[in-house]
């Protein structure tokens, strides 16, 4: 099997490691991993901001960097992240149809029916949650609103974590209420954003988890660093980090990385 990994902005500017993760642990399942490098922003914020046309070339140099998928060179294009997963299959057509671009948004949907989440892509295509993955450590993991409400990723993130040897997963309370981060929205209202990390970082301490983990870094961003201002002392990580390792191969990620919450 081959794919095409998506990094996403995010990680490939802030938080290399959840693409570094994901390509190890693809490898190590015996998938050839290609890193497209004309890859940029899929456009996301621009288009949950309402810049659509400002949103057009992103999504134009999206599809041409994907283009290969069509012709076969690829079977599916793999996404550390569900917001941008699910800005791909929901937004990206739609901005081009608003701006005229008819042609162009069935670019689009032919290259997101084959664009899947992290945990999609394992569940579905790989088609197994028994991944050989260890990681001894008590954690607990929260569904990102776009994973839950747009990409509509379910309990696949769970099933693939009750599977990994050696984790004590821990329910987080209230697991469905929303961080506080939303993009913009933890810049434009940044009292309310405050008060909905209080919330969660509450919750996530009275897990008593070690280790917080999510299937995006936008999130884990506001909830790590929310974390380590309070010398909680529990890292935020995310799930491709968890499934990378074995207990043959301690896989982490390298010292110039960024650990979001890292003490």
């Amino acid at each position: 099997m081959r794919v095409a990994l998506f990094a996403t902005c995010i990680n490939d500017a802030m938080f290399p490691q959840a693409a570094l993760a994901t390509t190890h642990l693809l490898r190590r399942l015996g998938i050839a991993v290609e890193f497209p490098k004309d890859q940029a922003c899929c456009g996301q914020m621009h288009i949950n901001t309402g810049y659509y046309p400002e949103a057009l070339p992103l999504i134009r140099n999206h599809v041409e960097t994907f283009r290969p998928l069509l012709t076969g060179k690829w079977d599916a294009i793999v996404v550390p992240s569900s917001s941008c997963t699910g800005s791909i299959r929901d937004q990206q057509a739609l901005v081009a149809r608003e701006c005229g671009e008819e042609q162009l948004a069935q670019d689009v949907e032919a290259i997101a029916e084959k664009t899947y989440d992290l945990s999609e892509f394992l569940c579905d295509v790989y088609g197994s949650v028994e991944l050989g993955s260890y990681f001894p450590h008590k954690a607990t993991y929260h569904s990102t609103c776009h994973s839950m409400r747009i990409t509509k990723v379910g309990e696949r993130p769970y099933r693939l974590l009750r599977a990994v040897e050696g984790l004590d997963l821990i329910d987080l309370p209230n697991n469905t209420s929303c961080c506080g981060f939303g993009g913009t929205f933890s810049m434009k209202n940044i009292e309310t954003s405050k008060a909905m990390l209080t919330d969660k970082m509450t919750a996530i301490k009275s897990t008593g988890a070690e280790v917080v983990i999510a299937g995006d870094y936008s999130c884990l961003m506001h909830i790590g660093g929310g974390l380590s201002k309070i010398n909680a002392g529990i890292r935020a990580i995310h799930l491709a980090e968890v499934l990378a390792p074995t207990k043959d191969e301690k896989w982490q990620a390298p010292s110039w990385t960024t650990k979001v919450g890292a003490r």
